[in-house]
């Protein structure tokens, strides 16, 4: 079990990694907090926007949508490799789970099929939102998924995680796609190489 980093030390983190943050207003009290806990924290979830240009990705997953209010994730990564910070605390960005795959989480296993969802994962998951159609054919540049991993293995380098830690929320939520593109094995691969 462990308790978010502070806001800071997130930022720290994402820095030590050599990634390019751009710090979007009052990103470290930019949260839902008020709907409920944020933590314990037990991985990193990716995500894809299904939008295109940084000003309105970026715009949308810190302002949300009157359904769906931001912030939408704690880093927006574009296509250039930048990770915009949005927000920092609970986040709709994960929404309800599948509890099994919450404990292979939690115990760094194989993930089981997701067939359910009886589980908060704002409460217990960063999320990175990343820019991208998600249509199966808008790209993923070299930039993008580097920063992907990069983001993904400073916050399990903080909290001494494995590559395990890390799902798409396609392995989450029963009915989710995202990230369409390129596959969370062959991204956690490169997030365990780069942890070595």
């Amino acid at each position: 079990m462990s308790p978010p980093m502070s806001a800071n030390s997130f930022l720290t983190a994402l820095l030590s990694e050599g990634l390019t943050i751009v710090q979007v207003g009052e990103w470290r009290t930019h949260n839902r907090n008020h709907k409920g806990p944020w933590g314990p924290v037990h991985g990193v979830m990716i995500h894809h926007t299904v939008t295109t240009g940084t000003a309105s990705t970026v715009r949308i997953c810190r302002d949300g949508y009157a359904s769906l209010p931001g912030p939408l994730c704690h880093g927006v990564i574009t296509k250039d490799g930048r990770v915009h910070l949005v927000g920092y605390g609970r986040a709709n960005h994960a929404g309800l789970g599948d509890d099994d795959v919450l404990r292979a989480v939690i115990a760094e296993k194989a993930l089981p099929a997701d067939n359910e969802a009886n589980t908060d994962g704002n409460r217990h998951f960063y999320g990175f939102e990343c820019e991208n159609l998600g249509d199966g054919e808008d790209p993923w540049p070299a930039l993008q998924l580097e920063a992907i991993e990069k983001a993904a293995a400073a916050v399990c380098r903080h909290h001494g995680w494995t590559a395990r830690s890390v799902i798409g929320h396609l392995e989450w939520q029963p009915g989710k796609v995202d990230p369409r593109g390129f596959t969370m094995t062959s991204m956690r691969d490169r997030i365990h190489e780069r942890l070595k």
